[in-house]
Parts: C-alpha cells; sequence; structure tokens
C-alpha cells in the first residue's frame, strides 16, 4: 500500500507494473490474507499499525479479486481503468502535433511491438499494455534470476525510455493538464 501510493503519484507505469506484481503476489499465496499477513507483511520493518493498514489494504484487494473474478488470472478493474487512462493519452500524443518527441520515440519502439505480437504477445490488447507486459515479463524472468537475451535487453531499454515518457506526460497531464492542440 505504501508503495503503491508512492508510485501513484510519481510514474503511472512502475505504478501498474507493481499492482500486477501484487495482483500475483496474492495469487502465489492462494488469495489468503492470513498467509499474507504472517508470509509476507510480517516480514516488513513496519510499525503495528502500518502492518494493519497494509493487511486491509490486501483484504481489500483480495476481495475485489474475487469479486471480479480474477482469482486466477487477469487484473483488477482498478488496474485496467488505469491501463486505459494511458492508452488514451497515449493515442492524444499521437493525435496531436505539439509531442514531436513522443511521436519519435514511439515509431522507435513500434517494431517492437509489431515483434512481440508476431512472437506471441496477444494481438487483442493495445500496444501499451504490450509494452508493460513485455516490461513486467521482463521484471519477474529478472527476478527469478534468468537470463535475458541482448536483443529483449535492448528492446526493454527503449520500451522503458518510451513508457517512462508516457507516464512523465501523464503526471504533468493530472499536475497542470497537457494542451493538445
Amino acid at each position: 500500500m505504501f508503495i503503491a501510493q508512492e508510485l501513484r503519484k510519481n510514474n503511472i507505469a512502475e505504478y501498474l507494473l507493481y499492482m500486477w506484481q501484487v495482483e500475483d503476489t496474492i495469487r502465489a499465496f492462494d488469495c489468503s490474507l492470513s498467509r499474507i499477513r504472517r508470509e509476507y507483511i510480517d516480514c516488513f520493518d513496519y510499525t503495528e499499525e502500518q502492518k494493519d493498514d497494509e493487511a486491509d489494504w490486501f483484504g481489500n484487494l483480495i476481495k475485489m479479486m474475487n469479486e471480479e473474478g480474477c482469482r486466477a488470472q487477469g487484473h483488477l478493474q482498478i488496474n485496467k481503468v488505469t491501463l486505459q487512462l494511458l492508452s488514451e493519452l497515449h493515442a492524444q500524443l499521437l493525435a496531436s502535433p505539439k509531442f514531436p518527441f513522443y511521436n519519435t520515440a514511439y515509431y522507435k519502439v513500434l517494431p517492437f511491438i509489431v515483434e512481440l505480437r508476431n512472437h506471441g504477445a496477444n494481438k487483442e490488447e493495445g500496444e501499451i499494455e504490450t509494452c508493460l507486459n513485455l516490461l513486467y515479463g521482463v521484471m519477474m524472468l529478472r527476478l527469478q534470476k534468468k537470463e535475458v537475451s541482448t536483443s529483449t535487453s535492448h528492446a526493454v531499454k527503449e520500451v522503458s525510455t518510451f513508457i517512462g515518457m508516457l507516464s512523465d506526460y501523464y503526471k504533468k497531464d493530472k499536475e497542470e493538464g497537457l494542451k493538445f492542440e
């Protein structure tokens, strides 16, 4: 909860990736709040009050996952909405002549998106979701200490830069409002 709050304020893409990891963490503990509290939350150097707050947050997420039918797979509606907001901003930035650097970054990563879709990525998902799935997948490989190829590392670097730019624009739009025309 504490990490999620900070990430949501500062980097929406990192927040979304973190929330996907939280969903997977909940699944890894079989959606059991008592296990999450005992085997996960209690490992952190939190006060008892912070641990209780964290447990309440996880409890609410578990309840939502059960209600939304994403206990085994998929994403919570709150995360889908966040992804949709990012995708809508992406479309606005591309459509506007005021963001040439964003357009350049997009066309730099487009071949990677096409390649991912040609190699099994879901063709139904949007481009931003494809990019985030790449970043999440590589993050999981690194956590498992598995090797990441040079070409994949290059793609991740480019996609990270692009998604970082989108996140910066998201933050700026929320704080100041972007002018697209």
